[in-house]
């Protein structure tokens, strides 16, 4: 057990999504914001010091607008690492954020991304001023991600995360034949397909949209199990299930036909059986502006044409 915490001044940032105000007149506003201003002056980025609203650790993708970016936010936030910061700003595209959230899950530290690469659906605009406030007020989306368990032919077993989806392909020219099996009833004895995925509803509007799949609300508590290419059931196009459903995929004639399973970006080759169930164990927060929140932006995507 560490020393307990003292409770916050006022005016402090106390770890909530927003600061506490104080009077405009108050002598100690002024007085911080004096010695904030001289050490903006005179500190690099290296030295400088982060004394009103979140500690900001800024982290960003090596591609892309990326690096430009990551020099201009420390020039005005300094170099805070993500360990002891409240918040975790990333910079780049959606392949990014995904990076970021896997890296950082363990610190439990909610993530505030803007795009600074070619994809950013996870992602708030660019705009590096004024970004204490926009941090105060962001909107909240947690993240529920699924938890992969597969099987390989060697015997070796991998568990693996992923914020968007559990995706299977076969390996080779020959079509997979897979046994689907939901809470560990059989409804699918043989699908013939290129693969079959889960998806989660954050990760609804990207592969699983591409496969056709369903864009599920945010906070729906559902998940969407997609074909890919499916051969047989001819007819089959997927399934909306709850997201406590455990869903088990049986991989048959595994040495004629190899499948291999890929959590997020993260692949296990040669699988004979994989197990996906949803994770309220590891659950991440994404921070988002209000006018561009996750849930309004998965919303919309339904009526793109």
């Amino acid at each position: 057990m560490g020393a307990p915490r003292t409770q916050p001044p006022s005016g402090a940032y106390d770890g909530s999504h927003r600061p506490r105000p104080r009077p405009a007149n108050d002598p100690v506003n002024e007085h911080l914001a004096d010695i904030s201003l001289r050490l903006l002056q005179r500190a690099g980025p290296e030295d400088r010091v982060q004394t009103v609203g979140p500690k900001i650790a800024v982290v960003a993708s090596k591609s892309g607008e990326g690096p430009k970016a990551l020099a201009e936010m420390q020039e005005r936030y300094g170099k805070q690492p993500p360990a002891e910061a409240d918040v975790i700003v990333a910079l780049g595209g959606d392949g990014f954020m995904l990076q970021t959230l896997h890296r950082y899950r363990q610190l439990h530290k909610p993530v505030f991304g803007m795009k600074a690469g070619t994809v950013g659906f996870m992602m708030n605009l660019y705009r590096p001023e004024d970004l204490a406030e926009r941090i105060a007020r962001a909107l909240p989306a947690q993240l529920h991600p699924l938890l992969m368990t597969a099987t390989a032919e060697s015997g070796n077993t991998t568990e693996l995360l992923a914020f968007n989806e559990v995706s299977l392909l076969r390996q080779t020219k020959q079509a997979a034949k897979i046994r689907v099996s939901l809470n560990n009833a059989p409804k699918i004895e043989e699908l013939v397909c290129d693969g079959v995925m889960v998806a989660t509803p954050a990760g609804s509007t990207a592969y699983n949209l591409s496969a056709h799949g369903p864009i599920l609300p945010l906070g729906a508590e559902v998940l969407a199990l997609t074909p890919i290419a499916a051969f047989r059931p001819r007819r089959w196009r997927g399934a909306i299930l709850r997201s406590a459903t455990e869903v088990r995929f049986d991989i048959l004639d595994h040495y004629k036909r190899p499948v291999s399973a890929t959590a997020d970006a993260s692949e296990v080759r040669d699988v004979v059986e994989v197990v996906i169930r949803e994770s309220r164990e590891h659950t991440m927060t994404l921070l988002f502006d209000p006018e561009h929140s996750l849930e309004e932006r998965i919303l919309n995507e339904q009526f793109a044409i």
